[in-house]
């Protein structure tokens, strides 16, 4: 790439005002995103009275979104990579906010779970669009930071979100309404993006899209730089991978171990955000109270998040990890043993967040690094697309269980054994440091 590329420049130079504001929206984005996956976790306790389900048809419903997540970051993910970043982004929010409308008018458990799975397909291509607008319209400098800023936006969309939830329960008593404020914020991003969020330049020179220099000269414009008289000449193309080198001889063991501690921390890690609600509610509080809990144990996830970062600059963050996730493990076990008030169902939800969601962190830097370059990208997307069934599948087992007549503390102690078994999976993981390069 030579040094009058745009893409360089953008790379080497100050942020301009404008790459901040599109990255803040992105940030806004995937705390919309936060908000929209555990939206169904504030409404579980009133559709579980109002229609009187079991708790396995409450587990699957729990899941639904979760699974649309998949679909939609493998679908949508790769069309932001055809069609572009925004107009990718628009077509999830016009995807999340109908989906989100039409959950507030579901009357049966099977339409319900449709229209979360609806959902889900924007949120997951909403996750993947947000992820590649960050990191194109950061400098190098500031590309982590601006990266792992976004990803502090889920957790506190589901505090402040999760707040004005409980509000809303507690105000009108309907578990509709959650989704109908749902609906209704993710429409106002619709203008907002159309407004302040271009298509990224780089998308623009990969693709070249007819009238691809008039939009760059806009953009570069607008950010104070002066405009191109010609567009830089193509990149070659890169060599398409193939799905046996994830497999192969001194890769293999790597990959299947990434995927089984990806895999099962994420059993664990919704269980706790899913089922939190549900499980305070049946020990008779209110479901604006239960939601609380739940936003505690959102504050915790987003405080262990920049802990765990801000350890990373002392410590090796493999073992940062490890440790998040045995705790984890431990806390989540802890939950089911009998806490009773909502001080202290509150503090260890909040400790519960904290490391499961401070390892969710440290684990994507994890999976990065134990890969060669050569394979990084394409690993790393294999590990989370297979690792968000464990997602998927953590409330609906949590579910059997307590339809099966499991107790909270055998059910918290079977689930919280899924991040323990991440944690053993990660330590086995031949790592170094030089996989960087």
């Amino acid at each position: 790439m030579n040094e009058l590329d745009p893409r360089a420049i953008i790379a080497r130079e100050p942020m301009h005002f404008r790459q901040i504001v599109a990255i803040a929206i992105a940030t806004a984005l995937n705390a919309l995103d936060g908000f929209d996956v555990l939206s169904i976790s504030f409404a579980a306790p009133g559709i579980a009275k109002d229609w009187g389900i079991d708790r396995a048809a409450l587990g699957l419903v729990l899941s639904m979104e979760l699974i649309g997540m998949g679909i939609g970051a493998l679908i949508l993910g790769a069309m932001a990579d055809r069609i572009g970043r925004r107009p990718t982004i628009l077509s999830c929010l016009v995807i999340m906010a109908s989906g989100m409308f039409l959950a507030s008018t579901a009357q049966t458990v099977t339409l319900l779970s449709a229209f979360r799975l609806f959902t889900g397909l924007g949120i997951g291509g909403m996750l993947a669009a947000t992820n590649a607008i960050v990191a194109e319209c950061s400098n190098a400098r500031r590309r982590n930071l601006a990266v792992a800023i976004m990803a502090g936006g889920y957790p506190m969309g589901a505090i402040v979100g999760g707040s004005i939830a409980s509000l809303l329960l507690g105000a009108t008593g309907r578990w509709q309404s959650v989704f109908e404020f749902g609906a209704v914020l993710t429409a106002c991003f619709i203008p907002i993006v159309l407004w302040l969020v271009p298509e990224t330049i780089a998308f623009l020179l990969h693709k070249r899209p007819v009238g691809a220099l008039a939009k760059i000269n806009r953009t570069m414009l607008r950010q104070g730089r002066a405009p191109l008289d010609a567009l830089p000449p193509r990149d070659e193309a890169p060599q398409r991978l193939s799905f046996g080198q994830f497999f192969a001889p001194g890769i293999a063991s790597v990959t299947l171990l990434l995927i089984l501690a990806y895999f099962a921390h994420m059993m664990t890690f919704y269980f706790l955000v899913k089922w939190i609600p549900k499980i305070v509610v049946d020990m008779g509080f209110a479901p604006a109270l239960a939601g609380g809990v739940l936003v505690w144990a959102n504050v915790g996830g987003a405080s262990g998040s920049i802990v765990l970062s801000l350890l990373t600059q002392k410590v090796g963050v493999r073992p940062l990890v490890i440790g998040a996730m045995i705790c984890g493990a431990v806390v989540v076990a802890i939950f089911g043993q009998g806490f009773t008030t909502l001080a202290s169902l509150s503090l260890i939800a909040c400790i519960g967040g904290f490391f499961t969601n401070g390892a969710t962190a440290g684990l994507y830097a994890v999976i990065a690094q134990s890969f060669p370059a050569s394979l990084r990208a394409g690993g790393t997307g294999l590990v989370i697309g297979i690792g968000r069934a464990g997602a998927a599948l953590g409330p609906i087992a949590a579910g059997l269980l307590f339809a099966g007549g499991a107790s909270l503390s055998l059910v918290a102690l079977l689930m919280g054994c899924g991040t323990l078994l991440g944690g053993i999976a990660l330590s086995l993981v031949r790592y170094r440091e030089n996989s960087i390069a």
